[in-house]
């Protein structure tokens, strides 16, 4: 028997400007659902967001909610502005959460309430927000962009939080790994239509293929070919897909050669002009220390980067991501040791605060000065075409800045910068503001790039795409240096957790040399606690052959009973994996007294 929906929208429409920017949607949300919302920057998504909450009023259709549900939203930039701290925004209004519970949050969080408002990091209000709206309860949970500005030790602790929470939640986010390990269904907004789908966004890649394959098959039956034409972004959308099939493969390689260097320790047509030097070494470290005041950042760095490294820069809010990077660059010495960079080294840097540039400034003098023509890599070509590589459409020449999403503003800045002449790429949280699209096209043009690559980044999806050396960064000065990308790095990260855990375990069985109190664990919890790592192995082996067998891109179209099931069984490990994870943790903390 069907649930009744909690919310429901019958025939939404809304007018923006000239015309609708959608028109007759049917929007149902269930009791437990977890809804991607994907679209295209400038497609609606916070738009469609705020009419399921309330915020906005549709101009046609009929919203209704079950009553006694509690809606709330996490919205993408939340209003701080007259409030003197975190706390105070956390807790403002009628509706305003416990404060205990508030309190309760922030402690997992990390994230100290106190802080003035005004002062406070993107990150410290991303917390605090976080806080207000999980403290409250609510039956459906709206999130825009809720890993943005999140480190990776908060984006874990959220998924946990979700995956344990009994309510509903629709989130939009740019996050392959934070959606594909959370939703269930996608909504998929798309030119002023609603689509939905009944499974995770694992599936949404295979299912957006299957639907513009299926339009393209229409529109040359019905030779409409002006049709056809209008549809350039999709199809390039599916173009550069299977290219990058063929990139991750070449990635693969780069991993292994990369290996083979390492001591015992551990379709956008984008491009920026090659290195020339014939010099393999662009960067060398060599035991490099950094610190501030008596907090040691970087201690003993040792590496050597190759012109054509691709490294990926992760760690926790704090850790000394900026501090490295500023070092590698040169930008800042060691305290000891010695930073040496190749004389050729021309950067081009892009970083967070790209959504600076002047409001008032049309595109076309911000990609070319005005003109209609613009200098990429040695080549002139018209302002049109080349806006078209980077997903405008062409017709927005003269759009302002100020006018554009935040995705658009970030695309527009790497079309002025990817044109200019480069052989180091540095990019800093490069991913925030990007709908899926771009991000595609941001991995097209890093895999394309023939020089060096640095990027700072929390997103573990785009990191396992892009680099062939991840440096981790724990906060206590050691540096992790692993061939391959994110989840190469929390491997060995776990691998190292169960192996202190193995030591902890033996000394605990060892007998005491002192009458000290140490918890004793009852013969379940021992039990566990000495087997839940080989489950945990298992519940790894079965998610990568899993995962392995839905990289077959014709799957879903051959099989869809069968991607369904592994859809299903991927997020059931998961999250088994997880739960096991934290039942060990707990037991080697008690077990360690």
């Amino acid at each position: 028997m069907a649930t009744a929906p909690i919310l429901s929208w019958e025939g939404l429409g809304l007018v923006q400007g000239n015309g609708w920017l959608f028109q007759n949607l049917d929007i149902n949300v269930g009791p437990r659902d977890r809804l991607a919302l994907i679209g295209r920057n400038g497609a609606g998504k916070t738009t469609l967001l705020k009419l399921i909450a309330g915020i906005v009023e549709g101009d046609k259709g009929t919203r209704s909610v079950q009553p006694g549900t509690r809606v709330v939203t996490l919205e993408q930039d939340p209003f701080f502005t007259g409030f003197d701290t975190l706390l105070d925004f956390a807790i403002h209004g009628d509706d305003a959460p416990p404060r205990h519970e508030v309190e309760a949050i922030a402690d997992q969080l990390g994230i100290d309430l106190s802080r003035e408002a005004a002062s406070a990091s993107g990150g410290e209000r991303r917390r605090a927000a976080l806080c207000r709206a999980l403290a409250s309860e609510p039956d459906l949970l709206l999130l825009d962009e809720p890993t943005n500005h999140l480190d990776l030790h908060a984006i874990d602790w959220l998924e946990s939080w979700l995956q344990r929470y009994n309510g509903a939640f629709v989130v939009i986010s740019h996050d392959r790994t934070f959606l594909t390990r959370l939703t269930n269904a996608t909504l998929w907004l798309d030119r002023g239509g609603l689509r939905r789908k009944d499974i995770g966004f694992g599936g949404y890649d295979a299912w957006e293929d299957e639907v513009y394959a299926e339009e393209e098959r229409a529109a040359q039956k019905l030779d409409a070919k002006l049709k056809i034409e209008a549809h350039w972004l999709e199809r390039g959308v599916t173009a550069r897909r299977k290219r990058n099939q063929g990139r991750l493969a070449k990635l693969w390689e780069m991993r292994a050669t990369r290996a083979a260097m390492m001591g015992p320790q551990g379709a956008a047509k984008l491009a920026v002009v090659a290195d020339d030097s014939k010099t393999k070494s662009v960067i060398v470290a060599d035991k490099v220390t950094k610190s501030f005041g008596d907090r040691t950042v970087i201690k003993d760095f040792s590496l050597r980067i190759q012109r054509g490294d691709r490294i990926g820069v992760v760690g926790g809010n704090g850790s000394g991501k900026t501090t490295l990077l500023k070092l590698l660059m040169g930008e800042l010495e060691p305290d000891s040791g010695k930073i040496t960079l190749a004389n050729t080294l021309n950067p081009t840097v892009i970083d967070q605060q790209r959504s600076r540039m002047a409001p008032e400034m049309t595109i076309r003098e911000v990609v070319a000065e005005g003109g209609d023509w613009i200098d990429v890599r040695g080549v002139r070509k018209h302002i049109q075409g080349y806006l078209k590589d980077f997903l405008f459409d062409p017709n927005m020449v003269e759009a302002k800045v100020g006018t554009l999403s935040g995705g658009e503003r970030s695309r527009l800045l790497f079309a002025r910068e990817f044109a200019t002449t480069s052989n180091l790429l540095v990019l800093d949280e490069p991913t925030n503001d990007l709908d899926l699209e771009t991000l595609d096209l941001l991995q097209e043009v890093i895999s394309d790039y023939e020089g060096t690559v640095l990027i700072v980044s929390h997103d573990r999806d785009f990191l396992d795409r892009t680099v062939n050396l991840t440096l981790g960064l724990d906060g206590s000065g050691f540096i992790d240096v692993i061939v391959g990308g994110y989840a190469d790095w929390e491997a060995k990260r776990r691998e190292r957790s169960t192996s202190s855990g193995k030591k902890a375990k033996a000394e605990t069985a060892a007998p005491p040399p002192m009458p000290a109190k140490k918890a004793k664990l009852s013969y379940k919890d021992q039990r566990d606690y000495e087997l839940l790592p080989k489950r945990i192995e298992e519940l790894e082996a079965a998610i990568a052959r899993d995962e392995q067998a839905m990289a077959d891109p014709a799957l879903y179209t051959r099989d869809p009973k069968k991607f369904a099931a592994l859809t299903a069984a991927i997020e059931k490990a998961q999250g088994d994996k997880e739960a096991a994870e934290e039942r060990w943790l707990e037991l080697a903390e008690q077990a360690e007294g």
